[in-house]
């Protein structure tokens, strides 16, 4: 898709955490990732379901809804959306540590 979301998933800690998800969950968090790269970034804002919020915390950073129960800190860099880490915690998604 031109014009479409490029995904980052090469941060490290990223990628620890989501092959640490239980089967449930990855299946959601891979329905979700599949979803974001089929969307424009007009999509992305304004999706209900992904809930695009900005991190006060951290000037840049963003979350959005990746499964029921997690939260992915992410950024824009141009095309690509990259992936910083998951939070199970929706408070520890804004604590600013990622």
């Amino acid at each position: 898709m031109t014009g479409g979301v490029r995904l980052d998933l090469n941060f490290r800690e990223f990628q620890a955490q989501l092959f640490e998800l239980d089967t449930g969950e990855l299946r959601q968090a891979v329905k979700i990732l599949r979803k974001v790269s089929r969307l424009t970034w007009q999509q992305v804002y304004s999706d209900q379901g992904l809930k695009w919020e900005e991190l006060k915390s951290a000037k840049g950073r963003f979350t959005i809804r990746v499964t029921r129960q997690c939260r992915a800190v992410v950024s824009r860099d141009g095309e690509f959306m990259c992936f910083y880490a998951l939070h199970f915690d929706h408070d520890g998604a804004y604590s600013g540590r990622s």
